[in-house]
């Protein structure tokens, strides 16, 4: 994919919606041995899109989604991946990855659901999940939390309890459930529009 070596992959736990305030949440999570969720949030249509590809079969017409990956397949390339690549002034920057190299400029909840429509790989810039993720549990329990004292690393079994529970959890999310982030204290993260 011609990711930096320091990319990390990550998986879409879910999409969250707050009934009263319309503010949607996406959920990336690293994968493997990983113990971070990357939450981004988004447009509600964006997320409904998102929730379409997850939930449903291959539409009989294609989505947005499937569409640019048909356009890039009919002019003789392919997508081979996405990455959430950077953070600029707050705001979440990603890239749809070509066959041939090319990077192209996106915002993370467009990328994403090419990624789905292309069956490609999500990778995160590692400065990303340094700068934005938080400990899967933390959300799975409903908080951003401070972990235990003296508390030992999840096994894989755990950390997959863990993603479910963060996907129940997910499905009832407030606004008010990110009401602080412990990087910055800044709950609003989003991304370009």
């Amino acid at each position: 994919m011609g990711e930096n070596v320091e990319d990390i992959e990550v998986t879409l736990l879910g999409v969250g919606v707050d009934l009263p305030s319309g503010a949607c949440v996406m959920v990336l999570g690293e994968t493997g041995e990983g113990r971070r969720a990357l939450p981004i949030w988004i447009g509600s249509s964006e997320a409904r899109a998102i929730g379409l590809l997850v939930r449903s079969p291959r539409p009989p017409r294609p989505l947005p989604h499937q569409l640019l990956v048909d356009v890039t397949t009919a002019l003789a390339q392919h997508v081979v991946g996405v990455s959430i690549a950077g953070l600029r002034e707050g705001v979440f920057v990603a890239e749809v990855v070509l066959s041939n190299g090319t990077r192209v400029d996106a915002r993370p909840s467009d990328a994403v659901p090419v990624a789905l429509a292309a069956a490609v790989p999500i990778r995160a810039a590692a400065e990303v999940l340094e700068a934005a993720a938080v400990p899967l549990e933390h959300i799975a329990e409903g908080a951003f939390a401070e972990p235990a004292p003296g508390s030992a690393p999840a096994g894989s079994t755990e950390i997959e309890q863990q993603a479910e529970r963060l996907r129940g959890w997910l499905e009832g999310a407030t606004a008010d459930d990110f009401d602080s982030d412990p990087g910055t204290g800044d709950p609003q993260r989003g991304e370009r529009t």
